[in-house]
């Protein structure tokens, strides 16, 4: 029962109550002027997860947790600064060189050697929108919409969101304004090198959908697959692909808050939400990772013969570099040949399953 109203198991909702109230002076219990014991920290955490979890109003939970509006949608302010503060930095960071090597592995076991997740694009209603903004967030004649961009593996942890653009943007657009390859163009990344087909590649690469460019970081399925190879192809990388997909419904179910259409004001306030959202989800996936359907990446673990993509630390590079590494970044002739060689290496790999 706790599991399915907190969205999280009790041991990991005591340990964020725990270092919240040690390190917020705001969740720390004080005493009023007439000596009694003011609200604890347990139900300031509380009245901030209900309403993230079930998406409802402050006063929602007045009788249960003697708490009124203003003091439920304050807790969830400081909530957010609290979540992001403590634990943004282990939950939201760039893949290190070990989870590299770990993302890669279960790529290759699943015929994609390089690959390191799926990138996509999700919309949030946002029901408040102001009058004078709503051209600017509304497409066509829907509602006003926020964009989240996400990276997701197939275990469901999101390592990559960028929040906050209007709705009215494609997917493209948003590429145009997301930090997703700052960290390739200025040399921060780990070294990525791995063979495909005998042929060797040193950019790893995103699973996408159609409207996605024809980069050599981003691998599309088949539109309209012609012979067996292509149709064995199309459908592992739209079964891979999911996985974005499925890291949007988690969250959408786990935080109904992020589900209903938004209703602050304050398009700030609304980005510490999402991020708050997306760190919790990471926070539990590692917290139940180990009753997940695991894929066996032990084949690389006993020796490094049969690994194919390799990660190593990467030198700094020089202003000049940054263009030749946008310039590889976009290649589509790279793209071509990569994607080629990849329906080749499925094929070897599962070309048979059907027979």
């Amino acid at each position: 029962m706790f599991r399915r109203r907190f969205r999280m198991n009790k041991p990991l909702f005591l340990r964020i109550v725990e270092r919240i109230s040690n390190e917020v002076p705001y969740f720390q219990q004080r005493r009023n002027a007439h000596g009694r014991n003011g609200l604890s920290a347990l139900q300031k955490c509380t009245a901030a997860i209900r309403m993230l979890a079930y998406g409802q109003s402050g006063d929602t939970y007045d009788e249960y947790l003697r708490l009124g509006d203003s003091t439920s949608r304050l807790c969830l302010a400081n909530f957010t600064d609290a979540i992001i503060e403590l634990f943004g930095n282990e939950y939201l960071r760039k893949p290190t060189a070990e989870d590299l090597q770990r993302l890669l592995d279960v790529g290759e076991v699943r015929g994609f050697p390089g690959m390191i997740g799926s990138i996509d694009c999700m919309h949030w209603e946002w029901k408040n929108c102001p009058t004078a903004w709503k051209g600017q967030f509304t497409r066509g004649s829907g509602k006003p919409t926020i964009v989240l961009e996400a990276v997701a593996s197939q275990d469901l942890w999101i390592w990559h969101a960028f929040f906050g653009l209007p709705g009215t943007l494609n997917d493209i657009n948003v590429l145009d304004r997301s930090p997703v390859f700052d960290d390739i163009l200025h040399g921060r990344a780990p070294k990525v090198k791995f063979k495909v087909n005998n042929h060797t590649y040193r950019m790893a690469y995103y699973l996408t959908d159609g409207i996605y460019p024809n980069w050599s970081t981003f691998i599309q399925s088949i539109p309209l697959p012609q012979g067996p190879k292509a149709e064995k192809f199309a459908e592992k990388q739209e079964s891979a692909r999911k996985d974005v997909e499925r890291a949007f419904g988690v969250l959408q179910s786990r935080f109904a808050i992020v589900k209903n259409p938004a209703l602050q004001w304050d398009k700030e306030k609304i980005g510490k939400i999402m991020r708050t959202c997306v760190i919790l989800h990471n926070m539990i996936v590692e917290n139940e990772r180990h009753g997940y359907a695991q894929i066996d990446t032990s084949e690389f673990e006993s020796g490094e013969s049969s690994r194919t993509s390799r990660v190593t630390r990467r030198e700094s590079i020089h202003v000049g570099d940054m263009l030749g590494m946008r310039r590889e970044v976009r290649d589509p002739e790279k793209h071509a040949r990569l994607k080629a060689d990849l329906m080749e290496n499925i094929w070897q790999k599962f070309g048979d399953e059907d027979e």
